[in-house]
């Protein structure tokens, strides 16, 4: 008779390796918060006097601008309504994380919730009130938009996501879970009892 030591059940191994990459996808978020936050503060301090500062002459350049709407300025009237499309971002991209199991995704997601939050943030803190307030935005892309650090997180976390889902890279790879099943460890299945 062989000693074999219990395995805990599939569902306790995903919750403890779902929440392990979490944390890390929590971190991302927190990252592209900090260093959004911080160069919009830097872009309020040296270009709030309408300076110009060319990075690759005329292709990317620093100009500080409020946008009230979302991208390119759409719905500058209805800024209490990308407030709470941000929340219900906020919330869904954060719920969804703590069930990750692929790098990738964990990345994709920490990216998307850091871009996500600190729009959130720029809505409900920023002149000229609550749930009114304007997005910050500075690096301008020659004639065709102004963005921040949070819209190239949130474009890059959206691209991850497309690829991810275009080469089949799901948020929770399908494990067989019967009986019969080796583990991930390669062990073989337990005796029927």
């Amino acid at each position: 008779m062989t000693s074999a030591s219990p395995t805990p059940p599939p569902s306790r191994n995903r919750s403890r390796r779902a929440s392990r990459l979490a944390w890390p996808a929590f971190g991302i978020a927190l990252l592209v918060i900090i260093i959004d936050q911080a160069s919009k503060w830097w872009a309020e301090a040296a270009l709030g006097d309408g300076q110009t500062i060319p990075v690759i002459g005329d292709l990317i350049r620093f100009v500080l601008v409020y946008n009230p709407g979302a991208a390119f300025s759409i719905g500058s009237d209805f800024t209490w309504v990308f407030a709470l499309l941000a929340a219900a971002a906020v919330v869904f991209i954060a719920r969804l994380t703590w069930h990750v199991e692929s790098r990738g995704w964990m990345v994709a997601l920490g990216l998307l919730l850091g871009g996500a939050t600190t729009h959130l943030g720029d809505r409900l803190f920023r002149e000229p009130g609550f749930a009114r307030g304007h997005v910050v935005d500075f690096i301008g892309y020659g004639n065709l938009f102004i963005g921040n650090v949070a819209d190239i997180a949130i474009f890059a976390g959206a691209v991850m996501l497309l690829v991810l889902t275009v080469t089949g890279k799901r948020i929770r790879p399908d494990t067989d879970t019967t009986p019969d099943a080796p583990t991930q460890s390669g062990d073989s299945p337990r005796p029927p009892e």
